[in-house]
């Protein structure tokens, strides 16, 4: 009788505890990725398993880091970063005449393209004109209008881009530009 109530007790523990954690939630753009890289095994496509081997690699690196890869957009900038490295590795390999390794690297720009593409966000023109909302709100206040001020009301809880698909960086240049010929 004595084994079975060991038993017994070590089971709801183990029940517990492989249930009670829940684990992270990966964007939608991350789950295309690793079916990709299956596919992409299977098919023996080496520039394509290359690319999406090194972009999991980074979101798992960063997400020991403070500030994980949660969302799509953050994945884009993640894979924008990745085209301009390609890039200028591109431009170094053709003045350097290799042509062999530029076309490698053209191609591993054309695949991450592909996966930037999914990512829907915001128009420009739809941007713009938040951004030109936000700015007459805050002339109206009599505040003085500077980009930081701006960025922060439009990004804050409850601003006008809180939650929105739409790049900080384009949002700050426009920002600027219109702070600039207001």
């Amino acid at each position: 009788m004595l084994p079975s109530m060991r038993l017994t007790s070590r089971l709801g523990l183990r029940l517990v505890r492989w249930n009670s954690t829940a684990g992270p939630t990966l964007p939608p753009l991350m789950t295309a990725l690793r079916t990709d890289l299956k596919t992409a095994m299977r098919a023996k496509d080496t520039p394509r398993l290359n690319v999406l081997r090194a972009l999991i690699s980074e979101t798992n690196n960063a997400a020991k880091t403070n500030s994980p890869i949660q969302t799509d957009l953050q994945l884009l900038s993640l894979i924008r970063k990745r085209i301009s490295a390609s890039r200028d590795a591109a431009k170094e390999f053709e003045a350097e005449n290799r042509p062999d390794l530029k076309e490698t690297e053209d191609r591993h720009i054309a695949i991450l393209e592909e996966y930037g593409a999914q990512v829907e966000t915001m128009s420009v023109d739809d941007i713009k004109t938040i951004v030109a909302e936000e700015l007459t709100k805050l002339k109206e206040t009599g505040k003085k209008v500077e980009v930081g001020f701006l960025l922060k009301s439009l990004f804050s809880p409850g601003g006008a881009l809180d939650g929105k698909p739409a790049e900080r960086s384009e949002v700050a240049r426009i920002a600027k530009e219109a702070v600039a010929s207001a």
